[in-house]
Protein backbone atom coordinates (compact mmCIF):
# COMPACT_ATOMS: atom_id res chain seq x y z
CA UNK A 1 0.00 0.00 0.00
CA UNK A 2 1.18 3.73 -0.70
CA UNK A 3 0.31 6.96 0.03
CA UNK A 4 1.55 9.56 -2.16
CA UNK A 5 1.55 13.17 -0.04
CA UNK A 6 2.56 16.41 -1.46
CA UNK A 7 1.57 19.78 -2.37
CA UNK A 8 -0.29 19.95 -6.01
CA UNK A 9 1.45 19.13 -9.94
CA UNK A 10 4.18 17.07 -7.95
CA UNK A 11 3.58 13.90 -9.97
CA UNK A 12 1.80 11.51 -7.75
CA UNK A 13 -1.14 10.88 -10.37
CA UNK A 14 0.76 10.16 -12.96
CA UNK A 15 2.96 7.83 -10.09
CA UNK A 16 -0.62 6.30 -9.59
CA UNK A 17 -0.84 5.83 -13.51
CA UNK A 18 1.80 4.68 -14.42
CA UNK A 19 1.69 0.96 -12.04
CA UNK A 20 -1.71 1.08 -12.82
CA UNK A 21 -0.93 0.72 -16.66
CA UNK A 22 2.17 -1.72 -15.47
CA UNK A 23 -0.11 -4.14 -13.32
CA UNK A 24 -2.56 -3.72 -16.23
CA UNK A 25 0.04 -4.78 -18.57
CA UNK A 26 0.43 -8.01 -16.53
CA UNK A 27 -3.07 -9.23 -16.39
CA UNK A 28 -3.96 -7.84 -12.75
CA UNK A 29 -7.36 -5.94 -11.94
CA UNK A 30 -6.93 -2.07 -11.16
CA UNK A 31 -10.24 0.54 -9.90
CA UNK A 32 -8.69 3.94 -10.36
CA UNK A 33 -11.07 6.32 -8.75
CA UNK A 34 -11.04 10.06 -7.58
CA UNK A 35 -12.07 10.18 -4.09
CA UNK A 36 -14.89 11.79 -4.78
CA UNK A 37 -16.42 9.72 -7.70
CA UNK A 38 -15.94 6.61 -5.38
CA UNK A 39 -18.02 8.56 -2.70
CA UNK A 40 -20.59 9.49 -5.30
CA UNK A 41 -20.39 5.20 -6.47
CA UNK A 42 -21.13 4.73 -3.05
CA UNK A 43 -24.07 7.49 -2.38
CA UNK A 44 -25.10 6.29 -5.90
CA UNK A 45 -25.33 2.24 -4.73
CA UNK A 46 -26.68 3.01 -1.08
CA UNK A 47 -29.28 5.58 -2.76
CA UNK A 48 -30.41 3.59 -5.89
CA UNK A 49 -34.31 2.46 -6.25
CA UNK A 50 -33.97 -0.77 -5.18
CA UNK A 51 -37.72 -1.75 -6.56
CA UNK A 52 -36.62 -1.70 -9.93
CA UNK A 53 -35.29 -5.26 -11.37
CA UNK A 54 -31.48 -5.84 -12.02
CA UNK A 55 -30.24 -8.42 -13.84
CA UNK A 56 -26.89 -7.99 -12.79
CA UNK A 57 -26.34 -6.29 -9.56
CA UNK A 58 -22.41 -5.72 -8.61
CA UNK A 59 -22.15 -3.08 -5.88
CA UNK A 60 -19.14 -0.69 -5.14
CA UNK A 61 -18.61 -2.70 -2.01
CA UNK A 62 -18.08 -5.77 -4.64
CA UNK A 63 -15.31 -4.43 -6.84
CA UNK A 64 -13.39 -3.15 -3.10
CA UNK A 65 -13.33 -6.33 -2.18
CA UNK A 66 -12.32 -8.16 -5.12
CA UNK A 67 -9.92 -5.15 -7.37
CA UNK A 68 -6.06 -6.47 -7.19
CA UNK A 69 -5.45 -2.76 -6.94
CA UNK A 70 -7.62 0.04 -6.20
CA UNK A 71 -6.61 3.25 -6.48
CA UNK A 72 -7.78 6.63 -4.79
CA UNK A 73 -6.69 9.34 -6.70
CA UNK A 74 -6.90 13.33 -4.67
CA UNK A 75 -8.08 12.11 -1.62
CA UNK A 76 -9.68 15.17 -0.21
CA UNK A 77 -11.55 16.74 -3.05
CA UNK A 78 -14.65 14.95 -2.20
CA UNK A 79 -17.83 16.16 -0.19
CA UNK A 80 -16.77 15.55 3.30
CA UNK A 81 -19.41 14.66 5.41
CA UNK A 82 -20.25 11.68 7.80
CA UNK A 83 -21.32 8.80 5.25
CA UNK A 84 -18.39 9.64 2.86
CA UNK A 85 -15.62 9.93 6.02
CA UNK A 86 -17.41 5.98 6.85
CA UNK A 87 -17.13 5.04 2.91
CA UNK A 88 -13.64 5.67 2.47
CA UNK A 89 -12.90 4.21 5.85
CA UNK A 90 -14.60 1.29 5.21
CA UNK A 91 -12.24 1.23 1.89
CA UNK A 92 -8.86 1.11 3.31
CA UNK A 93 -9.67 -1.30 6.14
CA UNK A 94 -11.44 -3.62 4.32
CA UNK A 95 -8.68 -3.60 1.96
CA UNK A 96 -6.22 -4.16 4.71
CA UNK A 97 -8.23 -7.23 6.22
CA UNK A 98 -8.40 -8.64 3.00
CA UNK A 99 -4.39 -7.93 2.11
CA UNK A 100 -5.53 -6.06 -1.15
CA UNK A 101 -3.31 -3.75 -2.75
CA UNK A 102 -4.50 0.25 -2.47
CA UNK A 103 -2.52 3.61 -3.36
CA UNK A 104 -4.05 6.68 -2.32
CA UNK A 105 -2.98 10.13 -3.59
CA UNK A 106 -3.63 13.70 -2.09
CA UNK A 107 -2.65 16.74 -1.57
CA UNK A 108 -3.33 16.76 2.34
CA UNK A 109 -0.63 16.72 4.79
CA UNK A 110 -0.82 13.84 7.08
CA UNK A 111 -2.10 15.93 10.16
CA UNK A 112 -4.53 17.06 7.56
CA UNK A 113 -5.60 13.92 6.88
CA UNK A 114 -6.00 12.63 10.93
CA UNK A 115 -8.07 15.72 11.23
CA UNK A 116 -10.46 15.08 8.32
CA UNK A 117 -10.34 11.16 8.33
CA UNK A 118 -10.01 10.62 12.36
CA UNK A 119 -7.32 9.38 14.02
CA UNK A 120 -8.83 5.36 13.58
CA UNK A 121 -8.64 6.13 8.89
CA UNK A 122 -5.21 7.83 9.68
CA UNK A 123 -3.73 5.11 12.03
CA UNK A 124 -4.85 2.47 9.45
CA UNK A 125 -2.87 4.42 7.10
CA UNK A 126 0.25 5.03 8.68
CA UNK A 127 0.82 1.81 10.24
CA UNK A 128 -0.04 0.39 6.67
CA UNK A 129 1.04 2.17 3.53
CA UNK A 130 4.55 3.26 2.45
CA UNK A 131 4.20 6.98 3.12
CA UNK A 132 6.03 8.68 -0.03
CA UNK A 133 6.50 13.08 0.04
CA UNK A 134 6.60 14.58 -3.18
CA UNK A 135 8.45 17.37 -3.23
CA UNK A 136 8.51 20.18 -5.79
CA UNK A 137 7.35 22.34 -8.13
CA UNK A 138 4.16 22.53 -9.67
CA UNK A 139 5.19 20.43 -12.96
CA UNK A 140 2.47 21.12 -14.75
CA UNK A 141 3.36 25.09 -14.84
CA UNK A 142 7.01 24.03 -16.52
CA UNK A 143 6.45 22.30 -19.63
Amino acid sequence: NLLFYGTTGTGKTFFCNCIAKALLDRGYTVLYMTAYELCSAFESFRFRDKSRPVLEESSIQDLIQNIDLLIIDDLGTEFSTALSVSDLFYCVNQRILLQKATIISTNLSLSQISKVYSDRMFSRISGNYQLLKLFGPDLRLHF
